[in-house]
């Protein structure tokens, strides 16, 4: 799984980060990482999700606005384009 860094969002006391992986047919799998508290008290959920993508960062956004959702938050939309 690879971590997609700049996708990283902190909501409230959450760290949301989505995971891709490349799977064999060319195609990306997405998974969610929602971390809350710190140090001893942290808690961290992994939900792997089962639709495929062709894009990474479709399969990125896709698991950012799940977690999103998971913690009970509206996913962020993105600006219309002009």
């Amino acid at each position: 799984m690879n971590n997609t860094n700049e996708l990283n969002l902190t909501v409230g006391k959450y760290l949301i980060s989505p995971l891709t992986r490349a799977v064999d047919n060319g195609w990306f799998a997405c998974s969610v990482s929602i971390r809350s508290g710190s140090g001893s008290a942290t808690t961290d959920r992994v939900v792997r999700l089962t639709r495929l993508f062709r894009d990474r960062l479709d399969a990125a956004e896709y698991a950012l606005a799940e977690g999103m959702q998971w913690i009970g938050m509206a996913p962020r939309r993105h600006a219309a384009a002009a």
